[in-house]
């Protein structure tokens, strides 16, 4: 499969799965385009909480939600300062436009969902995408970083973010 031949959703799924054609992208990844990546990864999953706070009664739900919004909001104004200190202007790009696609899927679908059916779709999809921002980062976004401060915000974020795949696996355990 050429890079040629992948698009939106596709290239998404590639260079979050690292695939040898997302590692032939990541090589190709400028740094403004990985930093508005795990930028725009993380301002998702913000947006993500704020439907959870708005929607669950489930007590373990709305904190793990508000430890999102604090983390990833946190992580990202470390970012927006870097990019800043670097002179350097995040660039949106295919992948980001494509996680912005995804994730306004995911929200409408579960906008439609109330009470214990919609903590549980948002607690498994907090797990889907953390394991997917997770694999992304480890495979594709931190080696293909040429900045070694971006790198290291990465590297912080990974295990940030790590931790949130794990509360999020113990919250749809809880959930069960």
């Amino acid at each position: 499969m050429s890079i040629a031949n992948l698009t939106g959703a596709a290239l998404v799924v590639a260079i979050l799965s690292g695939t040898s054609a997302a590692t032939a992208e990541a090589a190709q990844l400028t740094d403004p385009q990985i930093a508005h990546i795990a930028y725009t990864a993380g301002v998702l999953d913000v947006d993500a909480a704020k439907l959870a706070l708005k929607k669950s009664h489930n007590k373990d739900v709305v904190a793990f939600a508000k430890d999102m919004i604090r983390d990833h909001e946190a992580v990202n104004q470390k970012a927006l300062a870097l990019v800043k200190k670097l002179k350097v202007t995040p660039e949106d790009n295919e992948t980001s436009r494509s996680l912005v696609k995804q994730a306004e899927t995911e929200r409408a679908s579960l906008a439609k969902l109330d009470g214990p059916a919609f903590d549980k779709a948002y607690a498994q999809n907090e797990v889907a995408y953390h394991k997917t921002v997770n694999g992304a980062l480890q495979s594709t976004l931190i080696p293909g970083a040429g900045n070694a401060e971006l790198k290291a915000l990465l590297e912080t974020g990974l295990k940030i973010f790590q931790g949130h795949e794990q509360h999020a696996e113990h919250v749809v355990s809880e959930l069960k």
